[in-house]
């Protein structure tokens, strides 16, 4: 074999540009895995390592950290790339690059080596799991408080189709939608681990902008995700009808409300076909789909979600200081998933919102009972997941362990939940009797200490099956033969240093020190001779060996055939199971925001039929709990959409500095909105607010450099976005509008802006600006007021007051921002002077006032 430095430098690692023929039998089984999983990183059992070969091993090393190397493929091939880690590292490395989005095709030994050597031939081995970013089943590589959810996507002109669910959980929706616009928003929503497409996707065209190069479709779609392509068959409507009907095991797809709605139904399909081809020997586990449409409940679309920092910040994308860090974690791994959900799905039902506001107050006034749920719920393992580990027939003993541990604890549930009286109280309050007992049932049948393998034994208790009871004294009686055979043969033979054995690779033995093997008697035949001792069998042991470890092998194989039969029994409940999962879920989430609520002094908001939006003394969540105790400056407001109602504006002109307040005022607005609609009391003094069915956001804006996008560019994207698609039921919060360009024009369009919204929209509007020449809006159309922020003027500095109070700002304060920033006073001087000359020169709102006269 040559080792030279250059061969190893330049291994061969495309398998495809090699002779087959020439690669030796390992390699060539290889290959062909690799071709039927070509999509995938393919890791290969050798021994106790798993291996990476040819473009794979070098993919492996450079996301893993694993060593790239090389090893000898053939004579007439030479050396292949190779890396490779330890088969019991597996896990730690399938993370690490299922978090970086790759698939992973796990080829495992699926027979004893030393059986396939001694018959001189290569050990079996064949795909046994496949993981994708988006169809994940393993705790180690699943986040407890995150969903996982798997995207199947169709496209037909400007419609498209879209199904998601979360393996692990068994949630499944569709949906379809008649607005290609849409499409971005809800993939970004839904933060997909994985997203399947058809391939004709790729091939179909986009409008083009002046200038533009034509692309595929899927380039416009978010690059943040991970996709993987199938083919169009995958996405056939008929097939997916059948696929729905024969899986869920029903005669019509109408109980899954999409039967109208083909191109959702097409994915769904999709979905279902790539979950079965990739859940390799596993079941099915979704539950029946359910159809949803983009305005069920208030949307947040991906920029306000960002701007509101809802789940992370948007300086370094940190849970700390988003607002979910802020609302006290739920004690479930159910219930912290789902508080996500209802955060980006704020509810637009009155009834509903109402209900969660009733669970929360019960929650706030009874101390005790909050108390109570707080140490039970600590108690209650993830339900959900671990119920479709059962019905997948994945779960291990541990898992059925920690089920039966919480189905103990739904008695006192709903014991706890007896003591209120709102719906999800009520939801809790009368649990099946039968889960109580499948409870007990598993834990008369499973031991205290669990092995996670189930093929091992000592899973099962004594007791439960009287054929394992004999096999288990059989064994206990022939371990004390042993015991009693190692003090008859150290009094026969004289030797006390005489013990009795086992290895894994020999079987059972007596071993003494090499010093007294003379003294062993005629009937000890030896079987190995080591550095300080030998050793030496008996035909009577020999026996006894024989015995032991066939009664052990019984014994294991009975316990998994009754485990295997205990786990088909637990899941004939499973439906049950997570129905009482989502109930508890939302009482846990309902209790986090009690307990924020009261450790944070939160009112309950007032829900009204009207479109007003009234907020007393309001606070912006995460600024107040960053700043010092006390210290954060709360502020009002009050809009009203209906024109019936003259003395409330629709929209505010809100004018000051920078620093001043302004984007902290329109941001807690928007969260004490979304805090509302999604059950929870919110940081004011009070509140009475109207629902709201979006929640708009233009705060900030940056070239986008990808596209070509000016900073002005981007900023009227935004505004166009809002302008066309916001309603009279809306919230928009609008920051800074119209600075990208010249004075001149940006006043121009901020002023149009702001007239359109009042005028055409009529929705409830804060349009920060440092424009404070709209304060003459205010004069001219009857729905729009003034406020600014206060702001002390001293000789040489500003004081922010951080106070919203009625009336326009008379200047933007921006030279005086400048010195605070350091400018040298020549430049500021000089800058006040200028400033003096343009504002005599332009006459700004005199030739507004005449050209509103003249119209």
């Amino acid at each position: 074999m040559n080792n030279s430095r250059a061969e190893i430098k330049s291994p061969h690692n495309d398998y495809r540009l090699l002779n087959f023929d020439n690669l030796t039998p390992m390699y060539q089984h290889y290959v062909n895995i690799k071709r039927e999983y070509s999509y995938a990183l393919l890791l290969y059992r050798v021994g106790d390592f798993f291996e990476c070969f040819f473009q794979d091993a070098v993919t492996v090393s450079k996301e893993a950290g694993t060593v790239l190397t090389s090893k000898e493929a053939g004579k007439k091939v030479g050396r292949i790339a190779l890396t490779g880690f330890p088969h019991h590292s597996l896990d730690r490395y399938a993370k690490l690059l299922i978090d970086k989005g790759y698939s992973i095709a796990i080829c495992d030994q699926v027979e004893d080596s030393s059986k396939a050597f001694a018959q001189g031939r290569m050990v079996e081995r064949r795909v046994t799991k496949l993981l994708t970013p988006g169809t994940l089943m393993d705790d180690e590589l699943l986040i407890p408080e995150n969903n996982n959810f798997l995207v199947a996507l169709i496209v037909k002109g400007n419609s498209w189709g879209l199904a998601y669910a979360d393996v692990s959980t068994g949630e499944f929706y569709t949906t379809q939608n008649t607005e290609l616009s849409n499409l971005n928003s809800e993939l970004l929503r839904l933060q997909p681990a994985e997203i399947i497409v058809s391939v004709n996707i790729v091939d179909s065209g986009k409008v083009m902008r002046p200038g533009e190069k034509s692309l595929s479709f899927i380039d416009t779609l978010p690059d943040c995700f991970c996709y993987s392509l199938r083919a169009k068959t995958t996405f056939d409507l008929d097939i997916a009808k059948e696929k729905l009907l024969s899986i869920f095991n029903v005669n019509s797809i109408e109980g899954m409300g999409c039967h109208n709605l083909p191109l959702a139904v097409s994915a769904a399909g999709g979905l279902l076909k790539y979950i079965e081809d990739t859940q390799i020997g596993q079941q099915l586990t979704l539950q029946l789909p359910k159809n949803y449409n983009l305005n069920d409940f208030l949307i947040i679309d991906y920029q306000t979600r960002r701007n509101l920092e809802i789940m992370k910040t948007i300086k370094d994308s940190a849970f700390k200081g988003s607002l979910l860090s802020i609302i006290q974690k739920p004690k479930t791994a159910m219930g912290a998933r789902n508080l996500q959900r209802w955060l980006i799905e704020p509810l637009l039902d009155i009834e509903t919102i109402i209900e969660r506001h009733n669970t929360v107050e019960e929650l706030v006034e009874n101390v005790e009972l909050r108390h109570d749920l707080k140490q039970l719920l600590a108690s209650i393992h993830d339900l959900e997941r671990i119920s479709t580990k059962i019905t997948s027939e994945t779960a291990n003993a541990r898992h059925l362990s920690y089920l039966a541990n919480s189905l103990l604890k739904l008695k006192d549930i709903s014991q706890f939940a007896s003591r209120g009286k709102s719906f999800y109280f009520k939801a809790l309050q009368n649990m099946p009797k039968r889960l109580e007992e499948l409870g007990i049932y598993i834990h008369n049948h499973l031991t205290e200490s669990l092995p996670i393998k189930l093929k091992e034994g000592g899973i099962i208790k004594d007791g439960v099956n009287t054929d394992l009871d004999g096999m288990r004294r059989q064994i206990e009686d022939d371990y004390k033969w042993l015991s009693n055979l190692e003090l008859r043969e150290k009094q026969k033979t004289g030797i006390s240093t005489l013990k009795v054995g086992y290895s894994k690779s020999f079987g059972f033995y007596l071993s003494l020190p090499l010093s007294k093997s003379g003294q062993v008697p005629d009937y000890f035949i030896r079987k190995q001779t080591l550095a300080n001792e030998e050793r030496f069998i008996t035909p009577e042991l020999k026996e006894r060996e024989v015995r032991i470890l066939s009664a052990q092998k019984n014994v294991e194989k009975l316990e998994y055939e009754i485990f295997i039969k205990l786990r088909s029994e637990v899941a004939k409940e499973s439906h049950t199971i997570c129905q009482i999962a989502k109930s508890i879920a939302a009482i846990d989430i309902l209790l986090s925001f009690a307990t924020t609520a009261v450790n944070k002094d939160y009112c309950r908001p007032q829900i009204l039929q009207s479109q007003s939006l009234k907020i007393t003394d309001g606070r912006h969540p995460v600024v107040e709990a960053l700043l010092p105790f006390g210290s954060f400056v709360p502020n009002s407001v009050a809009l009203e959409s209906s024109e019936k109602i003259l003395e409330e504006p629709n929209l505010i002109i809100l004018t000051g500095p920078n620093s001043s307040g302004k984007s902290c005022y329109l941001r807690q607005i928007g969260i004490i909105q979304l805090l509302a609609q999604a059950g929870s009391f919110v940081p004011a003094a009070s509140a009475k607010l109207g629902i709201t069915d979006r929640i708009f956001t233009r705060v900030g804006a940056v070239d986008d450099l990808a596209t070509g996008q000016s900073t002005f560019m981007v900023e009227m994207n935004e505004t166009a976005n809002i302008l066309n698609h916001a309603t009279e039921q809306s919230l928009i919060l609008l920051d800074e509008v119209g600075r990208g360009t010249s004075t001149f024009d940006g006043l121009s369009i901020a002023w149009a802006i702001a007239e359109y919204l009042s005028k055409e929209i009529k929705g409830k509007t804060i349009f920060a600006t440092h424009y404070h020449e709209l304060n003459e809006l205010a004069s001219q159309v009857p729905k729009i007021a003034n406020f600014q922020t206060i702001v002390e003027e001293k000789p040489n500095s500003l004081i922010f007051l951080h106070q919203i109070r009625p009336g326009g700002a008379s200047k933007s304060y921006g030279i005086e921002v400048a010195k605070l920033a350091g400018l040298p006073s020549s430049v500021t001087i000089r800058a006040k002077k200028i400033m003096d000359k343009v504002s005599q020169s332009s006459r700004i709102i005199l030739k507004l006032n005449e050209l509103e006269k003249n119209n």
